[in-house]
């Protein structure tokens, strides 16, 4: 990967590169199996890569900062992807280290990688790399690793996606190329995790609390830093009278955004809604609340999203294991998509995942009572019915004790160069001072 010419921030050729991914993630064909990648192909249209990329720095020069390493979460296949191309619009070396338990939506985006891949400048192939490896230490009896989730358990069949070995020339080899994996010896196989870590300037670590503690035990190099994105937990509010005086086209449009916001990765996403808070008097909160799990039922099912029965099981467990905690004062299910749990207080609303389609709701009397319910661990604060003044009130207020973000309802799932409150790309980049001498 040190070969070549290197490249520069906002190189063409790598901007060339993204938009041909980005076109083939619109296809139509690729759009309608699987709609999260349209928002993807959206975020590598030209317009929005010049976005990304920021005004001049007046007198400061932004160079590359290197080799970046990137460790994506399991649970949310475009992550990764969002992660790399504006690491590599800014010029860097990249290594995406992808989770062995990666679905088909990943498999997906390799293959529109390999396809743009094919017309895009050599340096391209030189400076990217997309890998997939075992963890060391676990193999069979015969020696061959075996291909294991991150729980530790054999993956399924039908589960993870193909180790990409990279070939002489120095592009990722495509399904049936190549030998045995770079990382194979003889004896027992270096772990690449720590080799990855060792050798980058940055590391961005995608994932739950857990394993980015697992990720920080390998060291980096002295210059080297982390970028860290661990556990978070979001929220939608809801002004009940803004909700009560919508027409119902609004409102399916609103429930709609809610579904999408929560159901495409199975509620599993940091910014996806887990607790939906109601702002207004006990009456109009109860009626809105309603109103809306009605509305969500029937976008829900406009959608066709499903629960399994496993998952229907573990739903209730989790709902009812709040009412016996005395955290929930009521459970409703309908069906097995779809649960509604009231909490007894705003402040005991659960970070924890409770399973596919499980809503807590409580009532605030007024936006500003958010203040004293937020944790850090909050990332992105959905809305409805409220102005800019009053969200930036209330970001002020909360003075980052957490929040990140606060985007209407629909739009949780939406990236943006800046992401839990830090600016991706000027991370991605160092900034050289060059001042003139007086004239």
């Amino acid at each position: 990967m040190t070969g070549g010419p290197g490249l520069s921030v906002g190189d063409d050729r790598v901007r060339e590169f993204l938009v041909a991914v980005g076109r083939g993630l619109l296809r139509p064909a690729v759009a309608r199996r699987h709609p999260e990648l349209a928002s993807l192909g959206f975020f590598l249209r030209p317009r929005e890569l010049e976005r990304a990329l920021g005004p001049a720095s007046g007198e400061h020069v932004r160079v590359p900062r290197g080799l970046v390493f990137h460790v994506p979460p399991a649970n949310v296949d475009t992550v990764f992807v969002y992660s790399w191309a504006l690491s590599a619009l800014m010029g860097n070396r990249n290594v995406v280290r992808l989770s062995a338990r990666a679905g088909v939506v990943a498999e997906v985006i390799l293959g529109v990688l390999h396809e743009a891949l094919d017309g895009a400048d050599p340096v391209v192939a030189r400076t990217q790399r997309v890998v997939s490896y075992d963890r060391p230490g676990r193999e069979s009896a015969g020696g061959r690793p075996l291909r294991e989730g991150e729980g530790g358990r054999p993956l399924r069949e039908g589960e993870g996606s193909r180790p990409l070995r990279e070939s002489e020339g120095g592009r990722p080899l495509r399904e049936g190329e190549g030998g045995r994996s770079p990382w194979e010896s003889g004896g027992r196989a270096p772990d690449p995790t720590a080799e990855l870590s060792a050798a980058c300037d940055l590391r961005v670590i995608w994932g739950g609390d857990r394993t980015v503690d697992e990720i920080r035990r390998h060291p980096l190099a002295p210059h080297a830093r982390d970028l860290a994105f661990p556990d978070r937990s979001s929220f939608a509010v809801v002004r009940a009278a803004a909700w009560l005086a919508a027409e119902p086209a609004t409102r399916a449009a609103v429930a709609d955004g809610f579904a999408t916001d929560a159901y495409w990765f199975d509620q599993a996403a940091c910014s996806s809604p887990g607790t939906v808070f109601w702002v207004g008097s006990p009456g109009e909160c109860a009626a809105a609340r309603d109103g809306f799990t009605a509305c969500l039922a029937e976008a829900v099912a406009r959608r066709g999203w499903t629960v399994d029965a496993a998952m229907a099981v573990e739903k209730r467990v989790a709902a009812y294991g709040l009412a016996a905690d005395g955290v929930a004062s009521s459970v409703e299910f309908r069906g097995n998509a779809l649960a509604q749990v009231v909490l007894t207080a705003p402040d005991r609303a659960p970070r924890r995942w409770l399973g596919t389609g499980t809503f807590a709701h409580a009532r605030l009397g007024t936006l500003g009572e958010l203040a004293g319910v937020v944790r850090r661990k909050d990332q992105t604060m959905t809305h409805f019915g409220f102005g800019r003044e009053e969200l930036a009130e209330l970001a002020g207020a909360l003075g980052g004790r957490g929040v990140d973000r606060m985007v209407p309802v629909g739009a949780a799932l939406g990236f943006h160069r800046v992401w839990d409150g830090v600016d991706l790309p000027a991370e991605f980049t160092r900034l050289v001072t060059v001042t003139a001498p007086p004239s």
